[in-house]
């Protein structure tokens, strides 16, 4: 197994003069990142930083971003990226957390700055580089080093700093590698935010093939049409709200996106109608479903020509175990369950995260028998082919019956009134929860007419017992997600019978 030095000195040597990041006006060949990863190297060095010390990440995605993603492990120090749309409080619980020592932030640190010992701000960062020394990289380190400390949403608690080492990580640019095939004539659009799993699951990948970056510093549908068009583009990932986002534009103002061979999801569930719509103004493109979590580095399943499974019973799966993951479902026990038997999914393999930092007793609970409990509910068919059902803490349960929220979003989906959609449970006085919608339209519809289309296609039981038709769109987090815990948060004040997620 390599670590993230052996990545960047491979791509150094083989592929030294192509090009390895587009970021506005600026490109870096290989060459050339490889320098500036061991002067980034040298200056955190000369700051009085020794190995496993934690240097944190608050900024948008840019050629400096993955410098200090690929030359913070690389130096043997260990990378904390942070949630750049967080509040400071949540900043400052992570950052003392993590016990970091140096901030790398685009933004005024304010009153972070006095929790590090050294702040470098993007408008100083190239000169701290160019003034510094490089320094080599890989020294001692190995693959059971912690990479990264990547800290998860919090929707249930304190933040949790999910441990990956170079292991877990360079296992995951390999599962990338055979997934989404990449090759050194690869152009990979970084449109997803990079302290999230979703915007540097093919970092390592791409360098490790002397494949291109092309960064969007932050999602907007149209300026990623655009760098497609004018960087040819190959591959990308989003989550589908950002794809839903991206096909809509497509359809109202078409670019030339021939060059796009590879369009993957991943983060959380998609519903059919949306994958249509994408493949439709992307008719040349593979599209894959990425089925994982930070813990799992983050892929685990992987679904290859979702587009071919649009009308066939594949269409909800989310694949297939990646080579070298194992993956099961498992009761409240811990016992393998028979294939279509729902129960929560288990993972294992080379990709999985070695604990949470400083929580002993929610790794113990996350890590048992070499697996991680993922948290999610699902099911095996014969083929090892995964369906997602819900997250486990998503589930409805309304008058005895288990309504999962995903199968209802995709009956509101179908309907081509509905932009975005989310239902979740609130408190009921008969049936303990009842079924609930919120709904932003394309254009005007009843609340009436999709209750009854959602009654033609799922039980009368599952059909939401409210729908709210909004303007305004969905809350989202920084990383695309739509966030039911704050749609949830007003119905569920006063009860303490649920605990939001």
């Amino acid at each position: 197994m390599h670590t993230f030095a052996d990545v960047l000195e491979r791509a150094r040597r083989t592929f030294p003069a192509e090009v390895a990041v587009v970021d506005g006006g600026v490109r870096l060949t290989h060459h050339e990142l490889w320098q500036r990863c061991r002067q980034l190297a040298g200056a955190l060095t000369a700051m009085g930083l020794g190995r496993g010390d934690r240097v944190a990440i608050v900024a948008a995605n840019s050629h400096r971003y993955l410098e200090t993603y690929l030359a913070v492990p690389a130096a043997g120090l260990v990378l904390v990226p942070l949630n750049a749309r967080h509040t400071d409080a949540e900043l400052e619980y992570a950052l003392r957390d993590a016990g970091a020592r140096v901030l790398i932030t685009d933004r005024d640190p304010g009153c972070l700055a006095g929790l590090v010992d050294h702040v470098v701000l993007a408008t100083e960062y190239d000169d701290v580089i160019a003034s510094a020394p490089a320094a080599d990289l890989g020294v001692e380190v190995t693959e059971g080093d912690l990479a990264g400390l990547f800290y998860t949403g919090g929707t249930t608690g304190a933040s949790k700093g999910v441990m990956l080492t170079h292991r877990n990580l360079v296992a995951n640019a390999f599962h990338m590698l055979v997934g989404a095939r990449l090759t050194c004539d690869d152009g990979w659009l970084v449109m997803a935010p990079m302290f999230h799993a979703a915007g540097t699951i093919a970092a390592l990948a791409t360098v490790w093939v002397g494949g291109r970056h092309v960064m969007l510093p932050s999602f907007d549908p149209a300026a990623a049409l655009d760098l497609i068009e004018s960087e040819l583009v190959t591959a990308t990932l989003g989550v589908p709200t950002m794809l839903a986002a991206i096909a809509d534009e497509q359809a109202a103002r078409p670019r030339d996106v021939s060059s796009v061979r590879y369009l993957s999801h991943g983060g959380s569930p998609i519903a059919t109608e949306t994958l249509r719509r994408v493949q439709a103004v992307f008719p040349h493109a593979e599209m894959m479903h990425v089925y994982g979590a930070t813990e799992t580095a983050p892929i685990a399943t992987l679904l290859p020509h979702e587009e071919r499974h649009l009308d066939d019973a594949l269409s909800r799966s989310c694949g297939q175990p990646a080579v070298g993951v194992d993956v099961r479902v498992v009761d409240s026990a811990g016992k393998a369950l028979d294939v279509g038997e729902v129960g929560e999914v288990a993972i294992r393999g080379p990709n999985v995260m070695v604990g949470y930092w400083n929580k002993p007793e929610q790794t113990a609970e996350a890590l048992q028998d070499g697996w991680y409990r993922s948290g999610d509910l699902g099911y095996l068919d014969e083929r090892s082919f995964l369906f997602l059902v819900d997250r486990a803490k998503d589930m409805i349960v309304s008058g005895g019956e288990n309504v999962y929220c995903t199968e209802v979003e995709d009956a509101l989906y179908a309907h081509p009134a509905v932009l975005e959609a989310a239902v979740f449970g609130v408190p009921d006085a008969r049936w303990g929860e009842a079924v609930h919608a919120v709904v932003v339209p394309r254009h005007p519809v009843l609340a009436e007419e999709l209750a009854v289309f959602c009654r033609q296609r799922i039980a009368d039981y599952k059909v939401p017992k409210a729908i709210d038709v909004r303007s305004e769109p969905l809350p989202k987090s920084g990383a695309g997600k739509i966030l039911k815990r704050d749609l949830r948060e007003p119905y569920w004040a006063g009860h303490d019978t649920r605990i939001g997620g």
